[in-house]
């Protein structure tokens, strides 16, 4: 299958085309890919994360900052597949949050899903809006701008 006709992208295909590794692969897999367009990635948020050591104590939430990560890890998986960047050794790198705005605490036991769509791109840099849910509950919304880098060589 070519990856222009991937509607779903596996851990092993995650990591081919984004450089995140644990702790910090914030997506488990990816579906409803189409390409240029849109996709929804899958965070299976569990107790054992690292991060839930001390946000909080004795009431383990998900770090904002790190739902808003989750989403731009999977605007870059979008990405690698709609430019051709798998085993690329491509680069993401923020270069904006803009309205981003938090609606809803996820815990452990959670399955967020990661609504993405490109507002602009095609080149090297990119804007999303993206959508955190928990079932039918908004849990985190923004617009974020993002630079790919492909190494030379």
């Amino acid at each position: 299958m070519t990856d222009a006709a991937r509607t779903e992208a596996d851990l092993d295909l995650i990591m081919r085309i984004i450089p995140h590794r644990y702790p910090f692969l914030l997506v488990d897999k990816v579906r409803d890919i189409v390409v240029g367009d849109s996709c929804i990635g899958i965070k299976n948020v569990t107790y054992n994360e690292p991060h839930f050591t001390g946000h909080f104590p004795g009431l383990p939430i998900m770090p904002g900052v790190m739902i808003v990560e989750a989403m731009a890890q999977t605007s870059g998986i979008l990405v690698g597949l709609t430019m051709d960047l798998v085993d690329k050794n491509a680069k993401v790198f923020f270069m904006g949050v803009e309205a981003c705005k938090f609606r809803r605490k996820v815990v452990p036991g959670d399955v967020l899903e990661l609504h993405v769509k490109a507002l602009r791109g095609g080149g090297r840099v990119w804007k999303f809006e993206g959508r955190a849910m928990v079932g039918d509950e908004l849990a985190a919304e923004a617009t974020f701008t993002a630079m790919f880098d492909v190494a030379k060589g």
